[in-house]
């Protein structure tokens, strides 16, 4: 469904992508996760047509997102970060009109949508919460039953339960062999809906992974309490385990599932006098792996960000 080959973009002097390769396939939601200015709105913008790359391409079944923009954007629904919307215009005169630019009546699925997400189309845009902007940015993406579903961060300002209800929209738009581009900076919330995802840290693209193949590497949080003092190098050489801490006789550490027999072994060694092993949450183990800190990003982001905002057109 999308292909993106050594694409890159530089405004100026500064890199805010660099040389970002991946596919997106039929049934497929990717999510694509990075702090903020990493990269992931430049890439959708590229994307979308929306930017020229300074090398590399990107594609969606085949055209060409800059030369064959027009006929890509029949087969996209697009949620940006920030929806720009005809602030006198009503939910339904937005509907109407987005339907007479593709030459078909949406009116229907629209308001089937809208009805889900609880969002009133007959207010005027102007006089709606950020969380109903977005809710209708979403019915504008989806009604049309696009092919493929690109989304910046869509859920912003969203409330929990209604959140819920997108998730379940974006899973019957991926079962209908339908394709989505989730953008987030948020863990928690791509795992939810996400098959696949992929990692943008200073415009590099630093991991693609399945959801399935983390979830296998996922941490386990240890704690042992034994009967005599122990030391750190006795379970630190142990491989796979880190964040060792001992504190007399108590130890505690983190774990990959590969490395719990070894450490039992280690622990069971000992006189134990109490024991407990408790599966981390996904997005500690993902920030573990693959941690989104500060540490080389700050001299980047403000830099980038403003080269984004510049060449938003």
């Amino acid at each position: 469904m999308v292909r993106l080959a050594g694409l890159s973009k530089r405004f100026g002097r500064t890199t805010a992508l660099d040389d970002v390769s991946l596919t997106i396939e039929p049934g497929e939601v990717f999510g694509y996760l990075g702090p903020n200015g990493a990269g992931k709105t430049t890439t959708i913008r590229l994307l979308m047509g929306m930017l020229r790359p300074t090398s590399g391409t990107a594609s969606v079944l085949g055209l060409d997102t800059w030369r064959q923009s027009r006929d890509v954007h029949r087969l996209v629904g697009y949620v940006p970060g920030e929806p720009a919307l005809y602030d006198r215009l009503t939910g339904h005169q937005h509907v109407a009109y987005c339907s007479h630019l593709r030459h078909r009546d949406d009116g229907r699925r629209a308001a089937e949508v809208a009805d889900r997400l609880e969002l009133d189309l007959g207010r005027a845009a102007r006089t709606l919460s950020r969380g109903n902007r977005q809710k209708l940015a979403v019915v504008l993406a989806v009604m049309s039953r696009p092919r493929l579903l690109v989304l910046d961060e869509p859920t912003s300002g969203i409330d929990p339960l209604v959140q819920q209800v997108f998730h379940s929209i974006l899973r019957e738009h991926t079962t209908d062999g339908g394709s989505a581009l989730f953008s987030s900076h948020v863990l928690g919330e791509v795992e939810r809906v996400a098959d696949r995802i992929g990692v943008v840290r200073a415009g590099k693209l630093v991991a693609v992974e399945r959801l399935q193949d983390l979830a296998a590497r996922s941490l386990h949080r240890v704690r042992a309490h034994f009967a005599e003092d122990v030391s750190a190098a006795e379970f630190a050489v142990v491989p796979g385990v880190r964040d060792v801490l001992v504190d007399g006789r108590m130890l505690s550490c983190n774990a990959p599932q590969s490395a719990l027999d070894a450490l039992l072994k280690r622990v069971s060694a000992r006189e134990v006098e109490d024991f407990e092993c408790s599966e981390a949450p996904l997005e500690e183990t993902f920030l573990s792996y693959y941690g989104m800190g500060n540490t080389g990003n700050a001299a980047r982001h403000p830099a980038a960000a403003g080269a984004e905002a510049r060449h938003a057109g």
